[in-house]
């Protein structure tokens, strides 16, 4: 694609990288064709090759973002499908992230839009917040129906029936590896997963030590800023991000940091790329090289065969994993060795339409994608979901009565953890 940037617009690090991106695009169209917004639209401007045109003409004139060009970046789930299939290596993601910084900082939503993108970027990331914010939603579920915006339903339905205690395996500690440690490893806890499911990062700490990892939980580290770094915060999701890289960074010497939410891993993952002319870029690149998801971390230890017995476990691939981090077999071939029957559903490149806070701001097209998913899972009648992400299990289990689980507690429990609690009930 041509460009006609100044040399002045260049001089900006972020121009610059986001005409890399669009001259390395040759228009050909193949985006199109797993582009999950395009094929419930089919709109070209919500589709990759129309946002990229949206987004030349909006960076390349140096104006401020129209509400045109807003709807149709906003619509998009920043799922990366599209980078998986592009023949000429496309970085949608950074074009992306720089478009949503720039409309941030030059478009002005209408107020109630602005309110609502406010109080989930101040509640979402703080566990603490976001678990009161649950308990509130969880009130006002029988008044759902009578609520005049269709944003604040899906918040309030969001609300699991319960919401777990707190769990104390998520202070900063130091969990010792059972026997002889062959791993020196930092887990990240999270934010919004430590509200809506504990059993996650409690199977993650079992097996790890299981294993022989010595887990560290660090103190300072919290939300990795992929919530507001896709809203186009970018002040705020590089507080965050310095936290955790402070965090780490004065961990010393450590094999990985393990991140078991994938939409967390595939940020984390781009902390180098976020910092690369920062003071903290070193320590952002060696962080970046250092995460790695939970499965990347099993498969080095070497899993012991499992007892799974043959459960049908429908996989459910997570976008931020599969197509932001292009971890794709990984999980499945562990959930196998572990004694599980692994099925996947039909399109499983496809978003369930989770994205993030996605869910939450454009609920009609979520809930389109939302049912597609969960058709094509429940057509393979599995006994039991497997994802990678937490966004995902809740979306998929708002719309099924299969159980929904993350992936290590299954690895968890065929090696020697206690049985899911999805599982009993």
């Amino acid at each position: 694609m041509r460009t006609e940037f100044t040399e002045a617009q260049l001089a900006d690090p972020d121009i610059a990288r986001s005409n890399e991106i669009l001259r390395a695009c040759v228009h050909c169209g193949f985006c199109t064709a797993t582009c999950p917004t395009y094929q419930v639209l089919g709109d070209e401007l919500d589709s990759p090759r129309g946002r990229i045109y949206l987004m030349k003409d909006m960076l390349e004139s140096g104006r401020a973002a129209d509400a045109q060009t807003v709807k149709h970046i906003d619509r998009c789930l920043s799922c990366l499908a599209c980078m998986t299939t592009c023949p000429s290596g496309v970085h949608y993601m950074h074009l992306v992230d720089h478009a949503r910084a720039h409309i941030e900082a030059t478009y002005k939503r209408p107020m109630a839009e602005r309110l609502l993108r406010g109080i989930l970027a101040r509640v979402l990331p703080y566990p603490g917040r976001f678990r009161l914010a649950l308990l509130g939603a969880k009130m006002a579920r029988p008044f759902r129906r009578w609520l005049p915006d269709a944003r604040l339903r899906a918040m309030v339905s969001m609300a699991p029936k319960t919401v777990p205690p707190v769990s104390r395996n998520d202070d900063p500690q130091v969990f010792p590896a059972l026997g002889e440690r062959k791993m020196r490893v930092a887990l990240m806890t999270g934010c919004a997963q430590k509200a809506l499911n504990t059993d996650i990062n409690d199977a993650t700490i079992r097996v790890l030590t299981r294993l022989g990892a010595e887990v560290l939980v660090s103190r300072g580290q919290g939300c990795c800023g992929a919530l507001v770094h896709h809203m186009g915060r970018t002040e705020e999701s590089h507080r965050f991000a310095r936290a955790n890289i402070a965090a780490w960074w004065g961990e010393g010497a450590l094999d990985a940091i393990v991140v078991n939410t994938s939409g967390c891993g595939t940020t984390v993952k781009d902390y180098g790329h976020m910092f690369r002319n920062a003071p903290e870029a070193e320590a952002a690149k060696w962080v970046s090289d250092t995460a790695m998801d939970i499965t990347e971390v099993l498969a080095k230890l070497a899993m012991p065969k499992g007892t799974g017995n043959g459960m049908r476990v429908a996989y459910h691939a997570a976008c931020s994993l599969q197509h932001g981090q292009q971890i794709k077999t990984l999980p499945k071939n562990l959930l196998r060795a572990a004694g599980f029957e692994v099925v996947e559903p039909a399109d499983s490149h496809l978003c369930c339409g989770s994205a993030g806070t996605y869910n939450l701001m454009q609920p009609e097209i979520s809930g389109q994608l939302k049912a597609r998913k969960v058709q094509t899972l429940e057509a393979t009648t599995p006994e039991v979901i497997a994802a990678g992400n937490i966004g995902c299990m809740m979306q998929i289990g708002g719309g099924t009565d299969v159980p929904v689980v993350h992936t290590v507690e299954l690895l968890d429990w065929a090696t020697g953890g206690p049985k899911p609690d999805a599982l009993s009930d």
